[in-house]
């Protein structure tokens, strides 16, 4: 592994250290192994904005939560949570739109608690690319 100009001298890392830490904390799903998830039970949830979800569409059945309400939403002790936020057993798995955002946010989730949070590599962009269903 390469290593950045700043790491090792006190510096907070780059987003791509960062990206490379939390992802290494858990084990991110492919398109097809994200539909079977889903087919056991999962949670999908996608994080995308709503410019982006009127754009590509909707993968059926996800649940739609947006970034900035995500947490609030998810937690299983939060006064705001959705009624799929039953305990901290969830499976869910976060989709955002290539892949990025939705690893912070599978880090933010184990922060509460769900240790298994994971997310789409690739994001919606790969889950569409792999012919999987979406709804326009």
């Amino acid at each position: 592994m390469s290593h950045g100009p700043h790491e090792g001298d006190g510096a907070p890392p780059g987003i791509d250290e960062l990206l490379e830490r939390v992802r290494a904390g858990y084990v991110r799903l492919g398109p097809q192994e994200a539909w079977a998830a889903a087919a056991e039970g999962a949670l999908l949830v996608d994080i995308r904005y709503a410019e982006l979800r009127e754009r590509d569409g909707l993968i059926p059945g996800a649940l739609v939560i947006e970034r900035n309400e995500l947490e609030w939403r998810l937690d299983p002790r939060g006064s705001h949570r959705v009624p799929e936020a039953v305990d901290h057993d969830l499976r869910v798995v976060v989709i955002c739109n290539e892949g990025y955002a939705s690893s912070l946010a599978a880090d933010s989730l184990h922060r509460l608690g769900l240790r298994r949070a994971t997310d789409l590599a690739g994001g919606f962009q790969a889950w569409r690319a792999a012919g999987l269903p979406v709804q326009l």
